[in-house]
């Protein structure tokens, strides 16, 4: 792997992540080479975060990745090292750039082993990577949109209702009277099998 020319020294920290569908893999592999890149850069490893999850899940559902946040706000380390960017987030390019946006905001670099075109930790580049990479993730939600929009107005055309289903009057007078009497969203949605959301719809109304 090519190393930047004029790269300086830093404090880095190395996330590894192998799916739990990823049958066989080891994050070791991933690490070595990420171990000997800081070795031949001259950076130094201050923490390796490593997990096995799925890229597509959030940060509250990753406690490496969350802890990783944690101590990027606190600056404990200059920049992130990750073998590629498909092992830091697989949750889509919109949540990817906020993440990459929010560890610039720490001041913090980001670099892939793989693809170093998409890495922060060049300063010539930076800039450029992330607003390639906002570009996209807006083209993405505009995608999404039209393709929400085209599915309701199918849906609509074929003469069936878009939205969500409305409950029947027993159950909305059910809903009421239980609410009346002191019982809680969470209690009522439990003992009449419905979604706490659609109580607490109705109790605001």
């Amino acid at each position: 792997m090519v190393i930047p020319a004029g790269e300086t020294t830093m404090r880095t920290a190395i996330y590894a992540r192998v799916s739990t569908d990823d049958k066989g893999q080891d994050p070791e592999n991933q690490l070595r080479e990420l171990r000997e890149w800081c070795s031949r850069s001259d950076h130094e490893i201050i923490h390796e975060y490593v997990e096995h999850v799925s890229g597509r899940k959030g940060e509250k559902d990753r406690p490496a990745f969350a802890e990783l946040f944690k101590d990027a706000h606190k600056r404990k380390f200059d920049m992130i090292l990750v073998w590629a960017l498909d092992r830091f987030s697989r949750e889509g390019i919109a949540h990817t750039v906020l993440h990459l946006q929010r560890l610039s905001s720490y001041g913090v670099k980001f670099h892939s082993y793989q693809e170093p075109l998409l890495s922060t930790d060049n300063e010539m580049i930076a800039g450029i990577v992330l607003s390639v990479m906002a570009a996209l993730a807006k083209q993405e939600a505009t995608r999404r949109s039209e393709r929400v929009k085209a599915g309701m107005a199918r849906i609509k055309a074929q003469g069936k209702r878009v939205g969500r289903p409305t409950i029947d009057h027993k159950l909305r007078e059910q809903i009421t009277i239980r609410l009346s009497n002191g019982d809680t969203p969470y209690r009522v949605a439990k003992e009449l099998g419905i979604d706490r959301h659609t109580v607490v719809k109705y109790a605001n109304q």
